[in-house]
């Protein structure tokens, strides 16, 4: 076999299959962190003192346990506990608390900006606190959080790889099986890594022209 034929014939559809997968739990994994980190962040800033201080300790414990160790808890230690998620589904649930934790510090920094006189004057026209918080407050930290949030769903697409450490065919893991099948490490990790370096890529330009579409006016330099 060629090595053209070993490219196109063995090495490029493995990778793209373990591409879709990765591209499944990236898809899946942001917009359920984006708005788990939103709920937090909300309760953390505008709860009451125990909900806030909940809200606190998740971000303390989901930030300082590495994502890891969080996914082999998942995977291979709740089984002991009667609970078993197909690698996948388990690989999904950590990506989720992870990020939900990490967008949660970015969006309450966004909330913080706003100033409390917005809630104090949408009260006077007689809004409820959680209508002010929703209607006025909530849109325009979001926007002020698209930055740090976008920089986050980067990380996300880099440390999809560490599913395959609990068997979840993705890219990286599609990339280690064809490289032990056919002694082609050099080979099948550089390819991996271009892979990454492609969807990285697009996800820059995306998250940077979707910045710009959101930025507010006076607030971004040009």
């Amino acid at each position: 076999m060629t090595e053209a034929d070993f490219f196109l014939e063995i090495l490029l559809p493995a990778l793209l299959s373990g591409t879709i997968i990765s591209l499944q739990l990236i898809i899946l994994s942001a917009p359920f962190g984006f708005l788990l980190g939103t709920g937090i962040a909300v309760g953390r800033t505008y709860g009451g003192r125990l909900l806030s201080f909940l809200c606190k300790l998740y971000i303390i414990f989901f930030k300082g346990t590495p994502l890891l160790l969080l996914l082999f808890i998942l995977y291979f230690g709740l089984p002991s506990v009667g609970i078993v998620f197909e690698p996948f589904v388990a690989a999904l649930i950590g990506f989720v608390l992870c990020n939900g934790a990490y967008n949660s510090e970015y969006i309450r920094g966004a909330l913080l900006s706003v100033k409390e006189g917005q809630i104090t004057a949408a009260q006077a026209l007689g809004m409820t606190r959680l209508q002010a918080i929703r209607s006025i407050v909530l849109p325009q930290a979001l926007r002020r959080a698209i930055p740090g949030v976008s920089n986050e769903f980067i990380y996300l697409i880099k440390y999809s790889s560490l599913a395959y450490l609990i068997t979840v065919p993705e890219l990286t893991g599609a990339g280690a099986n064809i490289a032990s099948k056919y002694f082609a490490f050099f080979e099948a990790f550089a390819m991996v890594g271009v892979f990454y370096l492609v969807m990285v890529t697009v996800a820059t330009i995306a998250v940077n022209w979707l910045e710009k579409r959101t930025a507010i006016p006076g607030m971004v330099a040009s």
